[in-house]
């Protein structure tokens, strides 16, 4: 039994259909080669013999890529997703926010070729390049990013320098940026009140506070509350003199 494709393969197939590619489609040779590049999946079918087969999609720009890592890395969701191998399902209102598409939305950013002298267009070896294309997709969604211009690496290596550098929500907070703290960020340093450092100001909330917001026991020992039995337990461990 066939697994159901994810998502975002799904919504490929539906987008294809607006540049005229009907899937599933009968397809003529074998796809025995397969590159995706930045505005460009380039394959070779074999079939009496070799032709060489290109389908071009527009790819954005260095500009338009910074306005699209800025709208995704302001959404944590979308940012968690990506780290994890996954599409956003959210994905194209993040790009339309930017009014950018993700997937193909007409023809006119399309184009397609191949050597072979079949004049239908798609032809039987574009369909076939189009059905290795969308199983890519489903495995890796990262393809669709790619032919738009971003591959995983620089993807999330882009992401991962824009989280960092952020900078503060409030214009009057002038903490240091991350990569200033690096070196200190996860020395927590002495416990309040512990070891000469200063406790916390504010009152001090009492060590059996706890026992007080606990429901009553249902049993008694002796006669005698458990929670009052207890008190003196916690006092001890707290180190209250007296106790």
């Amino acid at each position: 039994m066939t697994e159901p494709l994810p998502w975002w393969a799904t919504r490929f197939i539906r987008a294809l259909t607006t540049i005229g590619v009907l899937l599933p489609a009968e397809g003529r040779g074998r796809v025995v080669s397969l590159d995706v590049g930045a505005g460009r999946v380039d394959a070779e079918v074999q079939d009496v013999r070799p032709y060489q087969v290109r389908i071009g999609l527009t790819a954005f720009g260095k500009a338009d890529w910074a306005a699209i890592t800025h709208a995704l890395a302001a959404k944590a969701s979308a940012t968690v997703q990506l780290l994890s191998g996954e599409l956003p399902r959210d994905v194209e209102q993040i790009f339309k926010a930017v009014r950018l598409p993700v997937f193909p939305s007409s023809a006119r950013e399309v184009s397609l070729d191949c050597t072979c002298p079949d004049i239908e267009v798609p032809c039987g070896h574009l369909n076939a390049v189009f059905s290795a294309l969308v199983a890519r997709v489903g495995d890796d969604p990262f393809t669709v990013l790619a032919v738009r211009g971003r591959d995983r690496e620089m993807l999330l290596e882009e992401l991962k320098n824009r989280l960092i550098s952020a900078e503060p929500l409030d214009p009057d907070d002038r903490s240091p940026a991350l990569t200033e703290v690096m070196d200190t960020f996860f020395d927590c340093g002495q416990a309040p009140g512990l070891g000469g450092a200063a406790p916390l100001p504010g009152s001090r909330t009492s060590c059996d506070a706890l026992l007080d917001q606990a429901p009553p026991f249902a049993i008694t020992a002796g006669g005698e509350d458990v929670a009052e039995l207890l008190r003196p337990v916690y006092r001890a461990l707290a180190g209250e003199p007296g106790s």
